[in-house]
């Protein structure tokens, strides 16, 4: 074979692993794409060693506000009143439960934190806002007082972390009052990192006040082997 021939076997090898590689980099490419995607399975039901995480009834009315929505303490740093009867509740519930049928929602995560020996929901914890074109999403929460600091609320975020990572984001937040710091304890728990404090951020039933906001991402989060959560 003289010279010029063997140039032109090398560019048409060349022109086949490049084609070949191309549609392997697009395959590839296809197949990430195709992990990328957004479940919006919404509101499954989640299961901890105390805890079932579950869509929200109207039978849930009762203990909701008695557990936890008539109480001042527990709205104290969060935006809304306390509620003043049971008809507030009420209300509130037949909002939220078309919503867990409402397709073009795209998903919608709100959980009643039931505890399995009491057979009630003692608080609440949900996706209060997202951006699914970062695959990011906020996560907002409150417990009963009467449970308080008992390792409940770290068990309930801890399993909402993990079931929202398995519907496609790639970032998981929350922030607390930074009066509020015993909130911060259980992100902290979760292995979601410190990030820093807007001075003056926003407003609650306390007044306004700085915000500290913690994250997790889901590459941080599996190298941690399901995050620090204890």
């Amino acid at each position: 074979m003289n010279k010029f021939a063997r140039r032109l076997a090398w560019v048409a090898a060349g022109a086949a692993v490049g084609v070949a590689t191309a549609k392997l980099s697009k395959a590839r490419r296809k197949k990430e794409a195709a992990g990328q995607e957004l479940k919006y399975r919404g509101t499954l039901t989640l299961e901890t060693e105390q805890l079932i995480l579950r869509r929200f009834t109207m039978e849930d009315a009762e203990p909701m506000y008695r557990n936890w929505a008539s109480d001042p303490a527990v709205t104290k740093f969060l935006q809304w009143k306390p509620h003043k009867d049971i008809g507030e509740t009420e209300g509130i519930l037949a909002g939220w439960l078309p919503c867990y049928e409402d397709s073009q929602g795209q998903g919608f995560y709100n959980w009643a934190i039931e505890l399995k020996e009491l057979g009630e929901p003692v608080g609440s914890i949900s996706v209060v806002n997202r951006d699914d074109r970062a695959r990011r999403a906020h996560i907002g929460y409150c417990l009963g007082r009467n449970w308080w600091r008992q390792g409940i609320m770290t068990e309930a975020l801890a399993a909402v972390i993990k079931y929202l990572f398995g519907e496609g984001y790639l970032r998981i937040e929350s922030r607390h009052n930074v009066n509020n710091p015993h909130s911060g304890d259980v992100m902290k728990k979760c292995g979601m990192q410190y990030e820093g404090t807007f001075k003056g951020y926003e407003w609650d039933n306390s007044g306004i006040g700085d915000a500290a906001f913690y994250a997790i991402l889901k590459e941080d989060y599996e190298n941690t082997k399901g995050g620090a959560c204890q």
